[in-house]
């Protein structure tokens, strides 16, 4: 596998960290304890090509590959994550499949303003039942001539408050299960179409995390995404590939924290030496780092993967699975390594601990990718997606 960035990877990185240090990193401290949507950075973002970076530039985007997404994902929420979820719902669960899926006329009018930026856009498949068993959907659209009509709920929702259309997933046809899934475009102004609340979080508090109803909402045929019963299928390929993603929010996050632990164990002293110098907390760097790099490499290999076009399913779970739980491990750590401090909010690393806890639970719990992991494993297919 060739670990060596391109030119043009390495130019979007740097990119990303320029914008995230010098734009985001005066910010981010206020719009989480205000728990305030970023509106003018997130615009910046999609200014400078960071909304739709995937996505090919006759369709809005910057034309370039998952590595590169995966490469400036990480770079933004090493800074902050709120901003980082935010680019990547709208990357991985909004524009991708709309890119995949969608019809010439969808991608004009649902995918172009999305993937500059203009817009944002958002992904609503769980519901209060239907979180990690997402095929148990309760949102029924019924078909009516040129329309479908949509009644049910949808919870947590990313960029829910703030996004123009919801990809939304609902019932068909129930006695199909979760061959009778559809998927939607629904605009926000729609009538029936209701955002009846916004979530207070443990963390990411800068990004919305929404509650979406739908009462006799009128949707037209044509905003329909693939054909009747493929909203599964879209579902859970997105979730393959934003899992790439929620992997590369982990990795930033372990990675702020880290530096943040490492510039104070080598600034605080005890027993007339910096505190980096005993052993114990140079053991905790030591783990840190070497997990991190690891986190990194499987985040990258899924990317790659997605990238050739080979399968990438099992790689995207381990990445998720392995990058989720470094950050939880690794912002712990660092909250030790400061001490009490560590606890205050002005070192910061008690941010990066309560936003890394999310990774461990949405687009996938680390027991689901373990059961994903474990599914391709006893039916050999780990081994197929090394080849």
């Amino acid at each position: 596998m060739r670990l060596e960035l391109t030119d043009e990877q390495q130019m979007i990185q740097a990119m990303a960290r320029e914008f995230a240090e010098g734009e985001i990193a005066p910010i981010a401290d206020d719009i989480d304890r205000e728990s305030r949507f970023p509106h003018g950075t997130v615009k910046r973002m999609g200014e400078l090509g960071l909304m739709g970076i995937a996505v090919p530039d006759g369709w809005g985007g910057s034309g370039s590959d998952t590595v590169a997404y995966v490469v400036a994902l990480e770079e933004i929420a090493r800074v902050c994550a709120s901003h980082a979820v935010i680019m990547s719902v709208n990357n991985s669960l909004y524009c991708d499949p709309v890119l995949k899926y969608g019809t010439d006329a969808q991608r004009e009018r649902f995918l172009k303003p999305f993937a500059s930026g203009q817009e944002i856009g958002c992904f609503a498949l769980t519901e209060p039942q239907a979180g990690s068993d997402a095929s148990n959907q309760a949102t029924l659209a019924a078909r009516e001539g040129g329309h479908y009509v949509l009644n049910g709920r949808k919870a947590f929702v990313t960029n829910g408050r703030e996004a123009s259309v919801a990809l939304v997933f609902c019932q068909t046809d129930r006695a199909r299960g979760s061959h009778g899934i559809s998927a939607f475009l629904v605009e926000k102004g729609t009538p029936g179409f209701v955002v009846a609340k916004t979530e207070d979080k443990l963390g990411l508090k800068a990004s919305d995390t929404a509650e979406l109803v739908f009462e006799d909402c009128r949707v037209p045929a044509a905003n329909r995404l693939g054909d009747e019963g493929m909203g599964f299928k879209i579902a859970m390929a997105a979730l393959d590939g934003g899992r790439i993603g929620i992997a590369a929010q982990a990795v930033g996050i372990a990675a702020g924290a880290f530096e943040k632990a490492r510039r104070y164990a080598k600034e605080r002293t005890s027993f007339g030496k910096p505190i980096g110098e005993h052993q114990m907390v140079a053991w905790m760097l030591a783990d840190m780092a070497t997990a991190i790099d690891a986190a990194r490499l499987l985040t990258l290999k899924a990317a790659a993967l997605k990238d050739r076009g080979e399968r990438f399913g099992t790689a995207s779970a381990m990445a998720k699975l392995f990058a989720a739980e470094t950050a939880m491990r690794v912002t712990t750590d660092a909250i030790q390594v400061h001490g009490g401090y560590g606890y205050i909010k002005e070192y910061q690393v008690e941010r990066y601990f309560r936003d890394a806890k999310i990774t461990q639970i949405y687009e996938g719990t680390s027991q689901i990718q373990k059961l994903v992991i474990a599914r391709a494993v006893l039916a050999g297919g780990v081994r197929e997606e090394r080849r």
